[in-house]
């Protein structure tokens, strides 16, 4: 189906101003922008009052299952995304084998749930080939650091051999063959955080010879958080790998107005030479499980060990201490602060009642500590969490940076997930643009769709402009905003009531129509390696 997009505000993802004009896709590409004129045999979409821009590029998504199992991908269709990043923080489904699939399937239910599906893949690039089924936006990997440390070394906390350490960066290598535009690694999350530096920079050395690009969760963004940039900087400059710093926050009440000393690293990074960027999400709670709270090694050796550690009195004494005294590295060093802690989701039907709650709402008068164990026990690790430690000045000052681009970090499951997932891209255009005026439209759009796209080397998406892939939102700039809250999460985007992806249109006069044209992208790197 051919489409002429007529009359629109066009926003092409350069930057550049915006200006009217008409859009013809034909044959899943721009074929003309400006005064098409009259075009015949082509569906006509009036778009007077609309912005016509590149479909957004969420560069940290968790949606590895969710792609898979949900056509509809309402959380993300609905807000213009047509392309997602997956494979973040060290930690996904491929590439494994039958044991560390059955770990990962415990580990992260708090991140994807346990879906009912074929899980036969084991490959990256058997599981790219799932993604080519269809579905409703186009799909990029990452090979999860943590997930190839599981398959080599498993889940304890030990140096890597030299065997070992051979065998990950072929697994690194042959998913970079398979089409992954990078790596991710989890340091704060079991087992990534288990690899010194020496380790990650010999992985990202495999990275950089295939093109690709170093995308760390770090091992702080709390006490350490500078420290643990600069280590993530030190692996690009030894391994050549480009680096994408992936919800760069500075976070707790340790770093409160502290963007400038992060921005002046990255900046410094720049000047020496070094292809750095970096994604944030537009909201100041984070999210995460509510295991991930505790200290490394109470989490060596996996889900199973953990729990047994829970049930262990001395284990417990030293996990108290580490929390509530020392600062759990899983904590990125801070003392845990209860009240920060709020339940957004659990795996268990019985705990629905907490959710909504922080541990120390939950704890009254009592003990916030046994409660916060006897949640982890009863929802054996599966429960998601809100943690509200950002800081606004700080979230206003990294999005301003040249080098910024968007990213939802966006957890799908649970009563009460993080609004982010369904609504960080209209939030940066509606609250960050046209109410704050921290970003002007055309610049926010450049951050949402070219940046991202040459951070992964496409160089046929987000920009528009003839022979381009029709990728495209249309969104109303006086009314676009994201719909979900805090306390509605899984609320529709406001304002945008078009989406297309490789020409179909997936969202159609704000309704989600059936089509499911989104495939998996491989990167050109990998494959000049084939």
């Amino acid at each position: 189906m051919n489409l002429l997009v007529r009359g629109a505000l066009v926003v092409d993802g350069t930057g550049a101003p915006a200006r009217q004009g008409d859009a013809l896709v034909v044959d899943g590409r721009i074929a003309a922008l400006g005064d098409v004129g009259t075009t015949a045999g082509a569906r006509t979409l009036d778009a007077g009052g609309l912005v016509l821009a590149p479909g957004f590029i969420d560069m940290h998504a968790h949606s590895d299952l969710a792609v898979l199992t949900d056509p509809a991908h309402l959380a993300k269709t609905t807000q213009g995304v047509t392309t997602e990043v997956v494979g973040q923080d060290g930690l996904s489904y491929a590439p494994v084998d039958d044991v560390a699939l059955e770990v990962l399937r415990e580990q992260l239910a708090g991140w994807n749930g346990v879906p009912d599906l074929d899980w036969s893949w084991r490959s990256v690039g058997e599981y790219l080939d799932r993604v080519d089924r269809g579905a409703a936006v186009n799909v990029a990997y990452l090979v999860p650091q943590g997930t190839v440390r599981m398959v080599v070394v498993g889940s304890d906390d030990r140096p890597a051999s030299g065997a070992e350490l051979q065998r990950m960066r072929e697994l690194v290598a042959a998913g970079m063959r398979d089409g992954a535009f990078g790596m991710s690694s989890g340091l704060t999350y079991t087992p990534g955080m288990f690899a010194g530096t020496d380790e990650l920079v010999a992985l990202c050395e495999v990275v950089a010879q295939f093109g690709g690009f170093y995308a760390p969760h770090q091992r702080s963004y709390g006490r350490g958080a500078l420290q643990a940039y600069a280590e993530v900087v030190e692996v690009a400059r030894r391994s050549g790998a480009a680096l994408h710093l992936t919800h760069a926050t500075m976070n707790f009440g340790v770093n409160a107005g502290r963007a400038g000393e992060f921005l002046a690293l990255v900046d410094a990074a720049l000047a020496d030479g070094i292809d750095v960027t970096l994604d944030t999400y537009p909201y100041l709670p984070g999210s995460t499980t509510l295991a991930a709270v505790l200290p490394s090694w109470a989490s060596a050796g996996g889900p199973a060990q953990t729990l047994r550690r829970l049930e262990d009195p001395e284990a417990l004494r030293r996990i108290r201490y580490a929390l509530e005294v020392e600062g759990s590295d899983g904590c990125h060093g801070v003392v845990a602060e209860w009240e920060t802690l709020q339940v957004s989701g659990v795996r268990n039907p019985a705990l629905a009642d907490l959710v909504g709650s922080t541990i120390a709402e939950l704890a009254g008068a009592g003990d916030p500590f046994a409660v916060f164990v006897d949640v982890l026990r009863r929802d054996r690790l599966g429960t998601t969490i809100l943690q509200h430690v950002g800081h606004e000045e700080n979230v206003r000052a990294i999005m301003t940076h040249p080098v910024h681009t968007g990213g939802s970090d966006g957890l799908l499951v649970g009563a009460r997930p993080h609004p982010r997932a369904w609504g960080t891209f209209p939030h940066y255009l509606g609250h960050y643009v046209r109410e704050e005026g921290v970003l002007g439209l055309a610049e926010c759009v450049a951050h949402l769709t070219s940046r991202p796209a040459r951070r992964l080397g496409l160089t046929d998406r987000g920009v528009l402009r003839p022979g381009a892939v029709a990728d495209l939102v249309l969104f109303d700039p006086a009314t676009v905003a994201a719909g979900a809250s805090f306390a509605e999460p899984r609320r529709q985007a406001v304002g945008v009531p078009h989406v297309v992806v490789g020409g179909v249109p997936v969202v159609a006069d704000g309704v989600r129509t059936d089509a499911v044209p989104g495939r998996a992208l491989r990167s050109a790197a990998g494959s000049r390696h084939g």
